[in-house]
């Protein structure tokens, strides 16, 4: 059965679909953030302004808020995950044609409100993208599925990020948002070739019970508890590894801008996502609890080559490996990881525990910043990333404590 997944043309056209609503999420994001960023700076807007207009990003972080209704309410097209998914792809694709054509010396307060209408619009669709494939996945396959996903984020974010800039350096901001617009199109494809997941019982009752049922239902279960504090840790060394790596590559070792941006960025992506890939491979035939047994080790390990290379000094190959191997063997862990988080929603309310789990996953790497500073100041950088490397044991020790609740949700299916 596990290995069964890609035998049939099913198998291929759920990662096709999958890939190609990842992108669909992915290409928003910077769209109303990094890359707006760079238009309106080009164009002279004053700092204080962009700075507030940032906070047009403030939805991707509070999207469990409004998660709930999304699980109870259906649209009276195409299912109840797919409905939702076109509804918000369509509102996305205008949205970007309306950031794109509105002119950088119109009111802060118009600016920011389309931006902030593009990243709720485009927070609403990573929710719903997500259920769906929560719902969609059966337990082997939500590594690999995960993987799909990543990787057509990815390449939306290459597109909407520096692909985008180099559009604008020739046709203007309009025609590059009009360009991001028509490229959505992709996404909008992939939701009319999807298959809707079978739905289950509808959310009923009142709007308390809406906000509160995936709570209750989380924690009516064995180990609801621990599982979560697992969510925290088990990515907690790697956060912590990742957090100053472009610092350490720059100010600690002194290599150059255009050697951290092709290597700490291009080999690094692309080692993100062939670690992914090979990570979903691998859990069709071990399952979730043994890929994030064996990733988490593997994961930790690949810090230690951090450790060396800030012993061993300014060394270009020695950092080629070493950023290769932390971003392959992360990509491994980030698969299992999703996996996990998968698993652990029930498809009656996997729109609004999704969010509320992938929020609590974002804590530690959102916190480890601060501390990482402090770290690397205070103790060097060869004992700030063996730290990061012992930052991985609680995770580690926790899921083992933890094996047989992760092993009967591999048997939990969609």
């Amino acid at each position: 059965m596990r290995a069964g997944f890609l035998k049939g043309r099913d198998g291929v056209r759920t990662l096709g679909v999958l890939l190609l609503l990842g992108f669909s999420s992915g290409l928003p994001l910077s769209l109303s953030g990094a890359t707006l960023q760079a238009r309106l700076t080009m164009e002279g807007v004053p700092l204080t302004q962009i700075g507030w207009i940032t906070l047009a990003g403030l939805p991707y972080t509070l999207k469990f808020l409004w998660a709930p209704w999304l699980d109870r309410f259906s649209l009276p097209f195409l299912g109840r995950r797919r409905g939702w998914i076109l509804a918000t792809q369509f509102m996305t694709l205008g949205l970007i044609l309306v950031l794109g054509h509105t002119q950088s010396s119109a009111p802060p307060a118009l600016l920011a409100s389309i931006a902030l209408g593009l990243a709720l619009a485009s927070a609403t669709q990573d929710i719903v993208v997500d259920a769906y494939r929560t719902d969609l996945l059966p337990p082997e396959a939500r590594g690999l599925g995960a993987s799909a996903a990543m990787l057509g984020y990815r390449l939306a974010m290459l597109c909407a990020g520096a692909l985008a800039l180099v559009w604008a350096a020739k046709v203007g901001w309009a025609g590059t948002y009009d360009v991001m617009a028509l490229a959505l199109g992709v996404g909008i494809l992939g939701t009319l070739w999807a298959r809707e997941p079978e739905a289950p019982a509808p959310v009923q009752g009142s709007w308390r019970e809406t906000m509160t049922g995936p709570w209750q239902d989380y924690f009516g279960r064995p180990g609801a508890r621990a599982l979560l504090s697992l969510v925290v840790l088990y990515k907690l060394g790697d956060a912590l590894a990742f957090a100053l790596s472009s610092v350490f590559l720059l100010r600690g070792l002194g290599f150059g801008l255009a050697e951290v941006g092709s290597i700490g960025k291009g080999v690094g992506l692309m080692a993100t996502l062939g670690g992914s890939f090979v990570g979903g491979m691998l859990m069709l035939r071990w399952g979730i609890y043994r890929s994030l047994w064996y990733f988490g080790w593997i994961q930790g390990l690949a810090t230690l080559s951090f450790v060396g290379l800030a012993a061993w000094g300014h060394h270009f190959p020695a950092m080629v490996g070493a950023v290769f191997l932390e971003n392959f063997t992360s990509g491994m862990g980030t698969s299992a990881f999703a996996a996990l988080l998968m698993s652990l929603c029930t498809p009656r309310y996997s729109a609004t525990q999704f969010a509320l789990l992938s929020a609590l996953a974002a804590i530690g790497r959102v916190s480890m910043g601060p501390v990482a500073g402090w770290l690397s100041e205070w103790a060097g950088w060869e004992v700030y990333f063996l730290v990061a490397t012992v930052a991985a044991l609680p995770g580690l020790g926790l899921l083992w404590a933890l094996r047989r609740d992760i092993r009967a949700l591999e048997c939990k299916g969609p």
